[in-house]
């Protein structure tokens, strides 16, 4: 019984996530003419993917591990109430959120994206550390990890954003 609602709390959080995504980028819009994401990804540019892989090796496999497989038990909080490092692997949930959010959240911190400030995380907020271009690379490296079934996906994921927006 203990366990049932660290499961749904998890759950509970991926939803208020993509709530939040979606009302954040629908304010974004602002019932103005969209444009197109400014931070598409690139897992198929070979030069891009060997920044990507050099900057994960030093700022994010310590956590994420080395092949993206995460932290044990990342859907349950650690006694300190921060949520260890997720997968970015195909078992994750990286994959379901467009190429925009994943690029606000790295750069900016979940806090900001979902507008609760006092959100507690462990993840390292990258604006001011890594350029726009070094995280569209270490995001596309994560990208050019998975399988083409979930990049196909994740394909679709932003086209659904992309549509998003132009309305």
């Amino acid at each position: 019984m203990a366990l049932k609602p660290l499961v749904l709390g998890a759950a509970g959080l991926l939803a208020l996530l993509l709530v939040a995504g979606a009302g954040y980028f629908s304010l974004r819009a602002g019932g103005r003419q969209a444009t197109p994401p400014l931070h598409s990804l690139r897992p198929d540019d070979p030069q891009v993917l060997r920044v990507g892989a050099r900057i994960y090796a030093q700022q994010c496999a310590a956590c994420h591990g080395a092949k993206g497989e995460g932290q044990a038990h990342w859907r349950d909080r650690g006694p300190d109430g921060l949520l260890p490092a997720p997968p970015h692997d195909a078992s994750g949930h990286t994959w379901h959120h467009p190429d925009e959010q994943l690029f606000a959240i790295t750069k900016q911190g979940l806090a900001k994206l979902i507008n609760q400030p006092d959100y507690r995380t462990a993840m390292p907020i990258y604006g001011g550390v890594l350029s726009d271009d070094e995280i569209v690379a270490v995001l596309s490296w994560i990208k050019a990890q998975w399988p083409s079934e979930i990049r196909r996906r994740h394909d679709e994921i932003n086209d659904q954003y992309r549509k998003s927006l132009a309305r």
